[in-house]
């Protein structure tokens, strides 16, 4: 009973990490979780291709992570997430396609570069040589994508793209990683950096898409 308390506790811990540092974090995605109806098709637009820009290249975050980590107890979740979120990636794409093109919002429009700059800032992190970092980016954003993949299945379903189910490794998987590879307190600290990294860059693109909504509203 004990060992299944504090398994239940990490799960917990790793759920309400990534929802105080997370795309639950942002207003922007609280608003959508309210009423997807206020979303225009310039704002799913919007959605679909920075999310395909930030995450939709291979490698990614999770293919890196899986050439940075030689732990065991890694190897069957990286097989399972690396492989999941190829099909994510494909999703994103026909999203995108489906969805049409973005349309600038004002004449100096730099968003597109504000989140290759993130994706950038993503590649670097998960090609970090400190032990535990890439992989804990991997977890952050496998743990956060599952909340962005409701908003996804939303917009397909508008915009008439069949959503298959995800096949990512579970929170609960995700979890237990975690646990499993924060052996010292060092590899601790380099698993939460890792987290915390990426779900800083989920909550800028979400903080970019939101400005992006309140200009062309304020047209």
């Amino acid at each position: 009973m004990q060992g299944q308390n504090a398994q239940l506790e990490t799960q917990a811990g790793l759920a309400a990490f990534v929802g105080t540092h997370g795309s639950d974090a942002t207003p922007y995605v609280r608003l959508i979780a309210e009423d997807f109806s206020v979303l225009s098709g310039a704002d799913i637009a919007d959605i679909a291709h920075f999310m395909c820009v930030l995450h939709g290249r291979h490698p990614g975050v999770i293919d890196n992570a899986a050439t940075k980590t030689a732990d065991d107890a890694a190897r069957d979740w990286l097989l399972e997430a690396t492989s999941g979120f190829a099909a994510e990636r494909a999703f994103l794409t026909k999203l995108t396609v489906a969805a049409g093109p973005i349309s600038g919002v004002s004449g100096d429009d730099q968003s597109n570069a504000a989140v290759l700059g993130q994706r950038k800032a993503l590649d670097m992190l998960s090609h970090s040589d400190r032990s535990g970092c890439a992989i804990g980016a991997a977890i952050a954003l496998v743990a956060d994508w599952h909340l962005i993949r409701n908003i996804l299945e939303q917009i397909a379903l508008r915009i008439g793209v069949e959503a298959r189910s995800s096949i990512l490794p579970s929170i609960e998987a995700s979890s237990d990683l975690k646990s499993r590879l924060a052996e010292t307190p060092a590899l601790e600290r380099a698993l939460n950096f890792g987290a915390e990294q990426l779900l800083n860059q989920h909550r800028g693109l979400w903080q970019l898409l939101e400005a992006r909504r309140k200009m062309r509203l304020s047209y």
